[in-house]
């Protein structure tokens, strides 16, 4: 792969919802600027950045894929996100390195759930933007209609760059308004413009103009006076309008069948920033070497794959020594790699704004920055969605037992957005996503990248276990076996503490009825209780334990005595002092359509939950509620169904609350069923 400067590179995060044609349109890219000999296609496994099986068996994008397509001294660096929400993870990163984010839309479909989610990734990574109507040939395809919905979701100027020629089977082309070429068909044949659209084209070249004339200050002052613009200045002003963000432009194609990928190249090239636009330093070596990493990937047969972007450079491949900012470990640059896809091509130099891979980093993870020791400094890291949907594995032998830590924890270093933790309260082992297809992915890949198997089911509900009131009781431990015996008694008092407190001890013991070196003892008792619960085997939080009197033998009275005595003692006055069970109760904050805002409070009221809280921004209701998390632990099903994909949600950890009477009741009963059936 040749040498790009800078200002040749062109990064572009494909971005949007489900099946819109971003894989295809990368294929069709691929083909029109003669990189691959034949387009593959989605349905076939064949495309070059869907090449994972989960893809291929999905027949979706599960993760980003980078790929540069090269025109004519160019180098466009493609990423291909995926588009359903449980991968959003990706679309982060993505934006995070690429200087435009060109966002799709159905055109028959319209703005969508994904649509709006890439708009406000854009957004939160505040780099400009633009929309590709696709796949234009598909029956009911309506541009006019599509660009009236843009404008109503977006609320602002929304300005095609390009009119189509025809629409659904009988879409041939378009015309791009800068230079008034009208490129037809899948080879991109320049060819006159249609009579009957030319008093269109003009209408919309005018707009269009005036849309980039607010690019600069110069130009809209020419623009008022004269209503013209040079070509040279109409392509200056529109590159910086889109730099401002003034506008969003609008695109348009039919991506299977490559009609419009001539027209993408010439003006991703042409009008799309470039890294200098958005204030990349000079590549001159002065700033030293910066590498931000923003993908982590395992190949089973390179190894682990560390994808970048250069912020400082260049950077050469041979024997560069860098420093990972996070670590002050010190990596070894010995082969720089450009991927496309799967695929990796060695080069010798990458610039200040293009991507790459370096394989077998050691320490180095998503977000960090690998730099030369003169010129380290962190950069901010990717924040990635929290995730919402929890599955609890459990290995399916020794052997995957054995492996599972380790797998998860590689797992969670190439995505980010999971997570995965053990539960000391209901000895679990959690995997977190973004949801269903996220988790279930990620299931599969711990399956055929690490060989670990696993069974995946809901996860128990981490309660705790509290009194309401006093309690006392009194207990004797006495154990003969012949020689020294086990002598013990304990007057205990246990009673609510202050609310977060946890545990609170108090000696009251006067006269030397108990010997304080036995306090210790007393306190290991009580807290291995406390871990283990009393009501339904869940550990208890903020109690207050008050010993007040009981006795010791002068011969048998050991620390192991007092220590079993304490355990039985606390038990007794644990009951006596009102026990309660308790549940998390989190704090959810669900956004969703006003039109939709009605049937998602009624949801809520089944689930135990209670309004907090309501607002509107725009078009969108905010409701905030508490809930048990019991309820809610598939809530992102529910959401997705009462409002057809566009609702999302948050949710965060608030405190514990007693669980309703009958309920507790029914998980008490479960967990002595249990006890007992171990016991027989």
């Amino acid at each position: 792969m040749k040498e790009y400067a800078t200002e040749k590179l062109r990064n572009v995060a494909l971005i949007g919802h489900n099946s819109t044609g971003k894989t295809t349109f990368t294929e069709a890219l691929l083909f029109a600027s003669g990189n691959i000999s034949r387009m593959g296609s989605v349905e076939d496994g064949t495309t070059v950045s869907d090449y994972d099986d989960e893809e291929k068996r999905r027949k979706q994008s599960v993760r980003l894929s980078v790929v540069p397509v090269e025109w004519k001294d160019h180098k466009i660096n493609l990423i291909d996100c995926p588009g359903y929400t449980d991968f959003y993870g990706e679309v982060k990163s993505a934006v995070r390195v690429a200087d435009l984010g060109l966002i799709f839309v159905d055109a028959v479909s319209g703005v969508e759930v994904g649509t709006e989610l890439a708009m406000q990734a854009v957004d939160e990574a505040r780099i400009p933007r633009a929309v590709l109507i696709s796949r234009m040939d598909r029956e009911n395809a309506d541009f006019k209609g599509v660009m009236e919905q843009l404008h109503e979701a977006f609320h602002q100027d929304i300005v095609p760059l390009m009119l189509p020629v025809g629409a659904q089977s009988n879409f041939q082309g378009v015309i791009d308004l800068v230079s008034r070429r009208y490129l037809k068909g899948a080879n991109g044949e320049v060819a006159e413009v249609p009579a009957e659209m030319r008093d269109l084209v003009e209408e919309a070249r005018a707009r269009l103009m005036e849309a980039a004339a607010e690019g600069e200050d110069d130009l809209i002052e020419k623009w008022l006076d004269t209503g013209e613009l040079t070509d040279e200045e109409f392509v200056r002003g529109l590159r910086s309008a889109i730099r401002k963000r003034t506008f969003v432009p609008v695109f348009c194609a039919a991506p299977a069948r490559g009609i419009g990928a001539h027209a993408m190249l010439y003006a991703l090239v042409n009008y799309a920033p470039m890294p200098f636009d958005l204030g990349a330093d000079p590549d001159d070596g002065e700033h030293g070497t910066v590498l931000f990493i923003f993908k982590t990937m395992a190949d089973p047969y390179v190894g682990k794959l560390s994808y970048f972007r250069v912020i400082e450079g260049p950077v050469r491949g041979g024997d560069t020594r860098l420093v990972n900012a996070r670590t002050n470990e010190e990596e070894r640059i010995a082969t720089l790699l450009v991927p496309r896809g799967k695929e990796q091509f060695p080069v010798p130099i990458l610039h200040v704004g293009d991507i790459g891979v370096l394989p077998k980093l050691s320490s180095a993870q998503t977000s960090d920055a690998l730099c030369d020791r003169a010129h380290c400094a962190a950069l901010p890291p990717i924040e990635f969605p929290n995730p919402l949907y929890a599955v609890a594995l459990y290995p399916k032998s020794k052997n995957d037992a054995a492996k599972i830590s380790t797998a998860l924890a590689r797992l969670c270093e190439e995505d980010p957005s999971l997570r995965h933790v053990n539960d000391p309260s209901t000895k679990e082992t959690l995997l977190l996503g973004l949801g269903q297809a996220h988790v279930d992915v990620a299931i599969h890949h711990l399956q055929t990248h690490f060989g670990v198997e696993v069974d995946a089911t809901l996860p128990k509900i981490s309660y705790r276990e509290t009194v309401t009131k006093r309690g006392q009781a009194r207990y004797r431990h006495k154990k003969q076996t012949g020689g020294a015996g086990q002598f013990a008694e304990i007057e205990m008092i246990v009673e609510p503490s202050t609310p977060g407190a946890g545990y609170e001890f108090e000696w009251q013991v006067f006269g030397g009825a108990i010997s304080s070196s036995f306090q210790p003892s007393i306190e290991k008792g009580i807290k291995q209780v406390m871990e283990t619960g009393v009501l339904a085997g869940y550990p208890i939080i903020d109690v207050k334990c008050i010993v007040l009197d009981g006795k010791e033998h002068p011969v048998d009275s050991k620390p192991i005595a007092f220590e079993i005595c304490a355990r039985h003692v606390f038990k007794m006055a644990f009951e006596q002092a009102g026990p309660v069970l308790l549940e998390p109760i989190y704090t959810f904050t669900i956004v969703v359509p006003e039109a939709n805002q009605g049937d998602v409070m009624a949801n809520l009221k089944t689930k135990r939950a209670q309004i907090i809280g309501m607002d509107h921004r725009g078009n969108k209701a905010i409701i905030e509620a508490q809930a048990p998390l019991a309820e809610m632990q598939r809530y992102g099903n529910d959401l997705r169904s009462l409002t057809q994909g566009r609702g999302f949600y948050t949710m965060k950890f608030d405190h514990y609350a007693p669980v309703p009477p009958n309920i507790a009741q029914a998980i008490i009963a479960k967990y002595r069923a249990e006890r007992h059936a171990e016991e027989e």
